[in-house]
C-alpha cells in the first residue's frame, strides 16, 4: 500500500502541475504538498503550485498554471490564438475570461489579463483541453476570433485580421461558425463571404473581391 507521499508524488506524475486542493481526492491531508516541496521532491512553479522535476514541460505550461490557480476561468483571445496556433507572437501574459461577479485573481505569475463576461458571451464556444496531465478551457478559434474583435481596442484589429485569415487558411473554422459566434465579426464577414461567392464563379473584376482579398494576403 502506498504512503501519503508515495500518492501525492504518483499525482504529480500524471498531472505535471497539482495545487493542495487536488490531494483531497487522494484523501491526504494538503500540507503534504508544502513538507514534499521543502525536501525538494516536488517544486514550487507557482502560488500553492507544485511540479514533479520530471515532468515535461510544454510550451503551454503557464496556460496550465493559471487555470490551476483559476479554474473558473477560459482561456481567451491572445491566449486563446497562441493555443489554437493562429498566430506566432510570444505572449509574456495569459488572457483569461470569467464570470462579472466572479472573484479577480490576484497578481503574481504567470501574469494575467482579465476579460468578465456574462450569459452567451462567456458560455458560448467553450472547449476544455488535455494539457501536461490537467486540464484547460479554452474557447473555439470561432469564439476566439470573434472576441478579437469585439475587444479589438485590447488586443488590436490587426490582431483580429490575422487570425480571421489564419482560420480560413488552416480551416480551423467554418464561416458559419463564425457568424454563429458573434454579431461583431459581421462587418468584416459580409465582404469575405461575398468574395468567396464571386471568386467560385470567376468573378475577379468586382471591388468586393479585391478589396477582400487584402485579407487573405
Amino acid at each position: 500500500m502506498k504512503t501519503p507521499m508515495e500518492c501525492v508524488l504518483d499525482l504529480a506524475g500524471r498531472q505535471s502541475v497539482i495545487r493542495p486542493k487536488d490531494l483531497d481526492g487522494l484523501g491526504v491531508p494538503r500540507n503534504y504538498l508544502g513538507r514534499l516541496a521543502n525536501a525538494g521532491k516536488l517544486e514550487k512553479v507557482g502560488r500553492g503550485l507544485c511540479s514533479s522535476p520530471e515532468a515535461q514541460v510544454t510550451e503551454h505550461r503557464t496556460v496550465l498554471e493559471v487555470c490551476k490557480k483559476v479554474p473558473h476561468a477560459v482561456v481567451c483571445l491572445s491566449s486563446a490564438l497562441r493555443f489554437h496556433e493562429l498566430t506566432t507572437e510570444s505572449l509574456f501574459e495569459v488572457w483569461i475570461a470569467f464570470r462579472r461577479e466572479a472573484w479577480a485573481p490576484r497578481a503574481g505569475y504567470p501574469p494575467i489579463r482579465v476579460v468578465q463576461l456574462s450569459g452567451q458571451s462567456l458560455d458560448f464556444g467553450i472547449t476544455e483541453y488535455s494539457v501536461e496531465g490537467g486540464r484547460v478551457r479554452v474557447y473555439t478559434p470561432a469564439k476566439t476570433v470573434a472576441d478579437c474583435f469585439k475587444f479589438r481596442s485590447k488586443v488590436g484589429t490587426e490582431l483580429a485580421i490575422r487570425a480571421l485569415r489564419e482560420c480560413f487558411r488552416n480551416k480551423k473554422a467554418s464561416m458559419d461558425g463564425f457568424w454563429t459566434a458573434a454579431k461583431v465579426m459581421r462587418p468584416y464577414m459580409k465582404p469575405l463571404s461575398r468574395a468567396r461567392y464571386y471568386e467560385r464563379r470567376g468573378i475577379r473584376h468586382r471591388r468586393t473581391v479585391r478589396s477582400s482579398a487584402q485579407l487573405f494576403q
